[in-house]
């Protein structure tokens, strides 16, 4: 017997969907980035390689960015029980873009490269994660009292029988199109780290708009302040930035090769 919150139990061993759909996401991402590699001079090996970096520190940056912002102190122990749940998908992209530049370091490859060839795995990632949030009933928006909008996938029915807006389905369509898009930019764009920069514009901007309907004990804070609204302006920023800087340095290289 199972249920989508606790999933069901195999060999004595408790599994969830949750659990399951983070791994697939994972294997999938790993397999898409091993397809993608060549569009940027990469290898299937590089990419196992850069697996092994980026999987590990984006677990402990989403772990610990959820507890930064967390509205009560953790212990040290309580921080490694990453299996009690508390995950932040920021923290996780913050430390996965910092396993890509220890790869990069260590192996001597392009920084751009590698991360135009990794978002696009990540932003499918974050689409099929999503559905996690269905199957733990978390992370949802208010609650919807117009019974005239209270239908799937407009809204999400909880086991307390309240409707509320079904924010994962959102952005788990949202996450398909930047996807849709990036994988276009990443096959058709020969130019280092626009797909990067995309990214980082596109999945900001859905958060920005996403977060004000999320319910508030959703919300993690730091100093007064939402902390995904804050990293959202701040990758929105960083994507315009990084965009317009390998525009000009690009245009400029190729005007002095015509020279």
């Amino acid at each position: 017997m199972f249920n989508l919150i606790d999933g069901f139990t195999i060999f004595g061993l408790n599994v969830k969907f949750y659990g399951i759909l983070m791994a697939s996401a994972m294997l999938i991402g790993v397999i898409l980035a091993c397809k993608n590699a060549k569009s940027r001079g990469l290898t299937s090996d590089n990419i196992f390689a850069l697996a092994l970096y980026i999987l590990p520190l984006a677990i402990i940056g989403a772990r610990l960015v959820y507890v930064l912002g967390a509205d009560h102190s953790y212990t040290f122990l309580e921080m490694i029980k990453i299996w009690e749940g508390g995950m932040s998908i920021y923290g996780g992209i913050i430390g996965g873009a910092v396993g890509v530049l220890v790869f990069c370091l260590i192996h001597k490859k392009n920084f751009l490269d590698v991360a135009d060839v990794a978002v696009v795995s990540l932003i499918l990632g974050q689409a099929i994660g999503r559905w996690g949030n269905f199957f733990n009933q978390e992370v949802y928006g208010r609650i919807i009292t117009d019974p005239s909008w209270q239908w799937f996938p407009f809204g999400v029915l909880l086991d307390n029988g309240e409707w509320h807006y079904a924010l994962f389905f959102y952005e788990f369509l949202l996450n398909l199109a930047i996807f849709v898009l990036l994988l276009y930019i990443l096959k058709k764009v020969k130019t280092k780290g626009y797909v990067m920069s995309a990214y980082l514009v596109a999945y900001g901007t859905i958060r920005f708009i996403l977060e004000p309907l999320r319910v508030e004990t959703y919300n993690l804070m730091l100093f007064g302040l939402k902390l995904s609204s804050l990293i959202s302006i701040i990758a929105i920023i960083a994507g315009i930035v990084s965009f317009v800087l390998i525009y000009t340095i690009t245009k400029r290289r190729k005007k002095d090769e015509k020279e």
